[in-house]
Order: C-alpha cells, then sequence, then structure tokens
C-alpha cells in the first residue's frame, strides 16, 4: 500500500498477507483525489473514514494536510494496524483510530458528535446495507453543510436518484458516488 500525494508521497507499507481487506487501488484512489480537489481543500479539513480497511485512504487524508481523520475500523487487527501507520508518520494526534461498528456510529452520532468536512466509506462489497448507506450517512448528521460523502461500491448499485447526489465515477471495477451537503441546498430544505 502507498501514498499517492501530498507530503508523505510515495510512502509504502506493508499490509499483513492475513488481512481480509480490498484496499481502494492506486489508479482508483488517484482519480478520485483528482475528482475531489474541484470539490474540497483538505488543507486543515477534518474527514472521518469510514470501513477503514487497511487505513489507505485515513493516510491519504492526512497526507494531504487534513487536520483530523478519524478512522473507523471493526477489525481488531486492522484498527491496530492503521495505529502502527499514525505511529510510523508520527501523526497520532491528526489521525485516530477508533475500533467501532460502523452503523452504531452512525446512530450513536444523532447524540452530538463532531462533524466532518468529508466522509468515506468503502463497505464491504457483500454488505447488504450498501444500498441504504449514502442515506445514513447524509442523515447521520456527521456532515458539516457543504461537506462531500463519497462512496465507494460495486457497479451494480446506482445512487443517482438519492437526494445529494453529485456524480459517479467508475475506475475499473472501482464505482465511486459522490454527494455534497451544499449550504444552499440545506437553506432551501429549512424553508420548505
Amino acid at each position: 500500500m502507498r501514498i499517492i500525494g501530498g507530503k508523505y508521497k510515495r510512502r509504502r507499507f506493508d499490509v499483513p498477507k492475513s488481512f481480509n481487506a480490498r484496499p481502494t487501488t492506486d489508479f482508483a484512489k488517484e482519480n478520485l483525489f483528482n475528482v475531489l480537489q474541484y470539490y474540497i481543500d483538505f488543507e486543515d479539513a477534518t474527514a472521518l473514514d469510514l470501513f477503514s480497511g487497511t487505513g489507505s485512504i485515513s493516510a491519504e487524508l492526512i497526507s494531504r494536510g487534513c487536520s483530523r481523520v478519524i478512522a473507523l475500523e471493526q477489525r481488531r487487527e486492522h484498527a491496530l494496524f492503521i495505529r502502527s501507520i499514525a505511529r510510523e508518520l508520527k501523526e497520532e494526534g491528526r489521525l485516530q483510530v477508533l475500533q467501532s461498528d460502523v452503523f452504531r456510529y452512525l446512530q450513536a452520532s444523532k447524540g452530538g458528535r463532531p462533524q466532518f468536512d468529508f466522509i468515506f466509506a468503502d463497505p464491504p462489497y457483500k454488505l447488504k446495507e450498501i444500498a441504504t448507506l449514502p442515506q445514513m450517512i447524509l442523515s447521520s448528521g456527521l456532515l458539516k453543510s457543504d461537506g462531500v460523502v463519497v462512496v465507494e461500491h460495486p457497479g451494480t448499485y446506482d445512487f443517482s436518484e438519492l437526494p445529494h447526489f453529485a456524480e459517479h465515477r467508475e475506475y475499473g471495477s472501482v464505482n465511486f458516488s459522490i454527494f455534497t451537503l451544499a449550504e444552499d441546498e440545506e437553506e432551501g430544505e429549512a424553508e420548505e
């Protein structure tokens, strides 16, 4: 696994062979971040990485200047690996790893958790909740106004009819759906 941009560009980390994870490919990651630069300035942004897996996206976000990244990963060995990346980069203060269930975290967020500028979700492709995941994230209250959500998913899903959908990108077998919570959209909803 390698970081493709920012101050830690070209840094590599050896993912244990025992891991049952599907890290986002370098090709897909590079193209996604090229698109995201038009949506968000990562410098000093806050980010939440759901289903962190190997921590590839979290490390990329730290490298690109996010002031705070929370990596949420349920598997203990994966969470420990992401913590080792934070230690190696000397970024324990900016990269926080929570070993937790994503759906519990999203439900508990209604109780006043901090909000984020950017939320990334790369769930296991066999997860039955993928169809409802974007709406769960958007309704959790975790996204700041003008924030961006990216959900990585199999090509069998089409989220284009959902509220706040911005665009879909496909890179090989990797699909990303991008959602934005624009301030003017939020104000329009409040007036109705």
